[in-house]
């Protein structure tokens, strides 16, 4: 069966943020067909869109999976219902949010997923986690992402704690 490298952003910034984003990770390494490859330190960041909420931690991680890009979604819009997310406004706050940044070197646009993610090019938060553990990211067309970081550098962003693997416990591979 063909495999992909999949990036995955992870956020969260209610009831207990990092260990959502610990335990999304770990749920994300016990999903059928995949195997958890990298998963990024966790960053904190302010909130986009509305401000009356709390900071966001946030990470990416690398899978490699058999699954197809829409059952992947399925997987994980199940994973974040699972970790108590209700959607009560746009871009506000989640227990866990779970993205699709990139998928192989697929550009999708379907009615329930665009990879890749739209607006992952102008989210520091998402683009400093996805390049430290993949330094040569790169967009399907072969765009590198090491270059939108620039035009992110006035999002403030924060280095909260280094994760590995191991550090992950006994859940993980």
């Amino acid at each position: 069966m063909l495999t992909n490298n999949v990036y995955i952003g992870l956020g969260s910034n209610l009831d207990n943020p990092e260990q959502q984003v610990i335990d999304g990770i770990k749920a994300l390494a016990a999903l059928p067909q995949t195997q958890l490859i990298a998963v990024s330190s966790l960053y904190a960041s302010a909130p986009i869109g509305p401000q009356d909420q709390p900071p966001f931690i946030n990470a990416v991680a690398l899978l490699n999976t058999e699954l197809s890009p829409i059952a992947l979604l399925d997987a994980l819009q199940t994973l974040e219902q699972d970790a108590g997310r209700i959607r009560t406004r746009h871009w506000g706050e989640r227990t866990l949010d779970l993205d699709i940044l990139l998928f192989g070197e697929q550009t999708i646009e379907h009615p329930r997923l665009n990879v890749p993610h739209p607006f992952m090019r102008e989210r520091r938060f998402v683009l400093e986690p996805l390049l430290e553990i993949a330094p040569k990211a790169h967009l399907p067309c072969g765009t590198l992402l090491a270059q939108d970081l620039t035009h992110t550098m006035a999002q403030d962003i924060w280095h909260h704690c280094t994760l590995t693997l191991d550090s992950l416990g006994s859940d993980a591979p």
